[in-house]
């Protein structure tokens, strides 16, 4: 059988570019909606690489462009656009149950009814309250959101805290992000879900909280502005914070 070295170069470099696709993908699931210059550098490729790529990804469905969001712009022609995962580009990411999980929650809904349904959400959300009982003892270092960050992130949201200044202005609070939802699929049809997890995070900061965005309901990252309180005062100076 002749050796075709050439048929063999050919299957690394696609299996080479594959990986990169997936280098590229998680990053922005990390990190959130990202420009390909951003890509570039958080990735140490060339911007000619990650577009090419991106390309690629938004041709399988996996990512789509969009127009960044109002920041106060001023250089010299249009911003350049972000790109984010679609619903699509998800489902490689920890997702491959969600339809048994939704099958599930509409039996419940339909033997238990709206309160059951709750009830339920309630229950799924202890991980917050236990989980911030436990790093807050354990890592008193940490801001509130911070710990919160780390919960989320162990329970499979990579989760992350960034500060909110006022436009020339000190920080006047944090903004929780998750740039992963484990169960955005099924929380797009029981929002149930994410008022549950809002409630637990109010409950456990003592303070009322503010969900700005949801994967679920297609933005790219889920948001929950975090007031400043006494007790996170020297830590919302700090930059982005990853757990």
């Amino acid at each position: 059988m002749k050796f075709d070295e050439g048929a063999v170069r050919a299957d690394a470099g696609r299996a080479e570019d594959q990986n990169t696709r997936q280098r590229v993908s998680r990053s922005i699931l990390v990190d959130g909606p990202s420009t390909a210059a951003a890509l570039a550098e958080r990735l140490d490729l060339t911007p000619a690489a990650v577009r090419r790529h991106l390309d690629q990804l938004v041709e399988d469905g996996a990512v789509e462009a969009r127009e960044p969001r109002s920041s106060g712009h001023k250089g010299r022609g249009r911003p350049a656009k972000v790109f984010a995962l679609t619903e699509r580009g998800r489902e490689g990411f920890d997702q491959q149950y969600d339809d048994l999980a939704a099958e599930a929650l509409r039996f419940l809904a339909e033997s238990a009814g709206e309160e059951g349904l709750r009830a339920f959400a309630r229950k799924r959300a202890d991980f917050i309250r236990e989980g911030f009982a436990r790093l807050s003892t354990t890592q008193p270092e940490l801001s509130p959101a911070q710990v919160l960050a780390q919960v989320f992130t162990e329970a499979g949201y990579v989760a992350t805290v960034r500060g909110l200044p006022v436009q020339g202005g000190p920080v006047v609070g944090e903004q929780l992000c998750q740039q992963h939802c484990p169960v955005s699929h099924v929380a797009h049809e029981f929002p149930q879900l994410c008022e549950a997890e809002t409630a637990a995070i109010s409950e456990v900061l003592g303070t009322h909280v503010q969900r700005l965005a949801t994967i679920a309901h297609g933005d790219g990252v889920c948001t929950t502005c975090i007031p400043s309180t006494s007790n996170t005062g020297s830590n919302t100076e700090r930059k982005q914070v990853t757990v």
